[in-house]
């Protein structure tokens, strides 16, 4: 499944409001090496470097074309493509983030467990996922690709078990021995343009299925617009689209 920076970043204010929100908690004062993993084109990562001008700072992402992109913006930040299920914790990993990427792994709550465990004294461990998967922008997503005129073309590509309760976070996340920190906050972005959702979940979420459907994309668009109007009327005001998110930041003690 490729990946679209330009699509991706075109809400970037919205997208990135969750991530100073969720750097926000984190008290590292100098830490020595600080990774965001699923760092996508980045722009959030950039905001790393500034604040700790002293670390190393990396991102990795497995879009060959969001490292691209992430290279040719910041070439202050070690940037490379590689898979967060097979990457392992630096001794000297004071911060590791990851921002709107657990939802895409399978069993990333092992993996979670894993990057618990492997902090080191003193080190901070920050990630976000969205929580809006029984939303209508992703209800009725999975309802038309389970459809009989979609579903033979379409497949599994979409997984169900995207993201856990702020509770499951906490409980894992303290029973390996991290001081927590887990809350959750929805949005309310004001979205301009038509088919303003749409476009949204075009950068993200529906994306495999656009990677499924290749050229009958357009067609299924069509029909996934029309009740993503219905769903989400525009107003004098743009579109309001509502996303909740979930947060989890916590540090080992030193």
């Amino acid at each position: 499944m490729r990946w679209d920076p330009a699509q991706y970043t075109r809400f970037a204010d919205e997208r990135g409001r969750p991530f100073v929100d969720l750097l926000a908690r984190v008290g590292a004062p100098a830490p020595r090496r600080v990774v965001d993993l699923g760092c996508g084109p980045g722009n959030l990562t950039a905001l790393l470097a500034a604040r700790w001008p002293s670390a190393l700072v990396e991102g990795l992402d497995s879009s060959p074309e969001m490292i691209e992109r992430a290279r040719a913006d910041v070439p202050t930040v070690r940037f490379s493509v590689g898979d967060v299920r097979s990457w392992t914790m630096p001794a000297d990993c004071d911060v590791l983030i990851s921002n709107a990427t657990l939802q895409w792994v399978p069993g990333h709550l092992d993996l979670l467990r894993d990057w618990a465990a492997a902090l080191p004294s003193g080190g901070w461990l920050a990630i976000q996922v969205p929580g809006n998967f029984d939303a209508p922008s992703h209800s009725l997503m999975r309802s038309l690709a389970t459809s009989p005129r979609w579903a033979p073309l379409i497949g599994d590509v979409l997984r169900h078990d995207l993201a856990a309760t702020p509770a499951r976070y906490a409980e894992l996340l303290l029973d390996a021995g991290l001081q927590v920190d887990v809350w959750e906050t929805t949005y309310l972005h004001r979205l301009a343009g038509d088919d303003a959702v749409l476009e949204w979940v075009r950068g993200t979420g529906l994306r495999p299925i656009l990677a499924a459907l290749s050229s009958a994309a357009a067609e299924f668009e069509r029909e996934y617009a029309a009740l993503l109007r219905a769903a989400y009327p525009r107003t004098a005001h743009g579109t309001l689209f509502s996303f909740r998110r979930v947060f989890a930041v916590a540090r080992r003690p030193a």
